[in-house]
């Protein structure tokens, strides 16, 4: 019988040389040194995520109004602006709110919502700073409930968040030196 890797049976004999062992760069490590792998780190995320303002744009003076100083604002704290248009729901609903209004009009409401924002980006010169979407009317209440002081649960494939509104405190009191 004979061995793929022949053992040594006395002082005299060497075992078999292994083979090099190579630092990270593929390099032969310096003898009696351990290979050492590369280290895959996973990117850091910043402790708070960068803010999101988000504007419904009706086509009113004051929901444009409110878009210029989101894209200002969004500017000076390095936020997105998420300019929303809402769509109502269908008028010939039969299922009782799972009825949504057709691509046409989708379509529609986002090129009236695209112009608004390049009419706000050009009278403010913030540019990349902004998303636009169509929302339809549930998404949106939830979103202004939740501004209000309702609780929003957000479930994605990343877990479960509870939005709660922080409890205000209250003024806090001076006391008088010496007291």
């Amino acid at each position: 019988m004979t061995d793929a890797h022949p053992v040594p049976s006395g002082p005299d004999e060497q075992a078999p040389s292994a083979p090099p062992v190579l630092d990270g760069a593929g390099d032969p490590a310096p003898e009696g040194r351990p290979r050492v792998e590369p280290m895959r780190l996973s990117p850091l995320l910043p402790r708070r995520q960068s803010p999101w303002l988000v504007v419904d744009v009706d086509g009113s003076p004051s929901s444009y109004r409110g878009l210029v100083w989101a894209l200002r604002e969004a500017a000076r704290r390095e936020a997105t602006v998420v300019a929303v248009c809402v769509l109502d729901d269908a008028h010939d609903d039969l299922f009782g709110g799972l009825g949504r209004p057709s691509r046409r009009d989708a379509a529609a409401a986002q090129d009236r919502l695209e112009a608004q924002v390049l009419r706000a980006i050009g009278e403010t010169g913030v540019v990349g700073r902004s998303r636009t979407t169509v929302l339809d009317r549930p998404v949106f209440e939830a979103l202004i409930g939740a501004a209000r002081g309702a609780d929003l649960v957000v479930v994605s494939s990343h877990g479960k968040t509870l939005l709660r509104p922080a409890v205000p405190r209250p003024p806090a009191r001076r006391l008088a030196r010496g007291a």
